[in-house]
């Protein structure tokens, strides 16, 4: 018997959707899924609807019954709950709670004034969450800025966890070792490709209290070999002049999340117990000026500069070699922990994998759309005696061609 339909406490709705909630405006699309603004009828309150073609879903079914089993049981004021779940012939509807205040970083940006007090109860926020998550054993496995959404515009809003599309159950004293997670804040067990468990998550949760304190990550190389290398090794520094007027209490507390060893690292627990989190050693200096310019600098929304990284990032992880970082020789592999991970920069929800089938006919087409354009640019710069042009436009091209199909990969 399917996950929704015994005794976990939900089950779906196969009547239509749209005779309960008014559908509005899409709010955001994936590769294979899309996120509507929608109004329940009988109450006229606002909700988010994930919309996801069963055709993404195919052989990954029961996967998805036992994440939503699990989703459904969350409840906790700093976390995007799940409300209900509809099911008809062709898609999967999630009633998702509706967060409107808007991304972290942008929220910090607009502050004329931010402190390390302000940062200091965000992340105390966000640890409350997640100890949560780990009480009732599941692991987040991609926290990250872009996951912390407020609840609304109020000026004294709320922090909120999202997207559980890489959550994952934890038994009692198991580990896991599927590779995921975002480059960058993963932890170096992850890259490692060893069994790692809940402590991924603290790991993270330091990489964010480090961005919010300067405005840029603690590991960046444009060489996706060396920034691996870094976070490998838990090599980053408390930088001058960012890090002058920022206190040894907040840089402690990041050293005991940022540990290298998992089983020295600060739990939830722990990282609550710090006195930059429950005492008053986080300082009240307005450090906005220095953070936002460099939040603006080092993480600008641009879905061209998105879809590039990405593309790139599956291309250089298929040819990493990681040397002594590793032991013995690196293994990438179409299906390696390694490319799988690279893959999870263009799939936020593992759900949203397609069929080979797809992935096969988005690259013939673009491989045809690519032909006729460098054929028909060819013979243009000819007759207008400019055909030295033709080489650069013809990596320009290829190169948008490669991005659009592996944004649909």
């Amino acid at each position: 018997m399917p996950l929704g339909e015994d005794g976990n406490g939900w089950k779906k709705k196969t009547s239509d959707i749209k005779e309960h909630y008014d559908f509005k405006e899409v709010l955001g699309t994936g590769a294979f899924s899309e996120v509507v603004l929608a109004e329940e009828k009988r109450t006229q309150r606002l909700v988010a609807i994930k919309c996801i073609p069963k055709k993404a879903l195919e052989g990954k079914e029961n996967n998805i019954e036992n994440e939503i089993a699990v989703l459904h049981r969350i409840k906790h004021p700093n976390i995007v709950s799940l409300e209900d779940i509809f099911e008809s012939t062709s898609h999967l509807y999630l009633v998702m709670q509706l967060v409107s205040g808007g991304e972290l970083f942008d929220r910090i940006v607009e502050k004329g004034f931010y402190t390390e007090r302000d940062a200091s109860q965000l992340i105390h926020q966000i640890l409350d969450a997640v100890k949560y998550l780990h009480d009732m054993g599941i692991v987040h496995r991609d926290l990250k800025p872009e996951n912390l959404l407020y609840y609304s515009m109020d000026e004294d809003s709320k922090i909120m966890i999202s997207d559980f599309g890489l959550s994952k159950i934890e038994g009692v004293g198991s580990v896991m070792s599927t590779a995921c997670g975002t480059p960058g804040y993963v932890a170096p067990e992850v890259l490692a490709q060893k069994p790692y468990s809940k402590a991924v998550d603290c790991w993270s949760i330091g990489v964010i209290s480090y961005i919010l304190l300067c405005g840029y990550p603690p590991f960046y190389d444009e060489n996706d070999a060396k920034l691996f290398e870094q976070i490998l090794k838990a090599e980053y520094e408390f930088d001058s002049p960012y890090w002058d007027d920022i206190s040894d209490s907040a840089k402690d507390f990041i050293c005991h999340l940022m540990e290298k060893d998992p089983t020295k690292r600060y739990t939830c627990e722990l990282a609550l117990q710090h006195p930059w989190i429950c005492g008053d050693t986080a300082l009240d200096k307005n450090i906005h000026e220095s953070v936002s310019a460099q939040i603006k600098k080092n993480f600008a929304k641009s879905k061209w500069k998105q879809a590039f990284n990405a593309t790139a990032v599956v291309r250089h992880m298929r040819k990493l070699q990681l040397g002594t970082s590793l032991e013995g020789p690196s293994q990438i592999t179409p299906t390696s922990p390694f490319t799988q991970l690279a893959s999870l920069c263009l799939w936020t929800n593992k759900s949203d994998q397609p069929p080979f089938k797809n992935v096969f006919v988005h690259m013939i087409t673009c491989c045809i759309i690519t032909t006729c354009i460098n054929s028909f640019l060819f013979s243009y710069l000819k007759k207008i005696n400019l055909p030295w042009l033709f080489p650069w436009l013809f990596f320009c091209f290829s190169e948008l061609a490669g991005i659009h199909r592996d944004s649909h990969m």
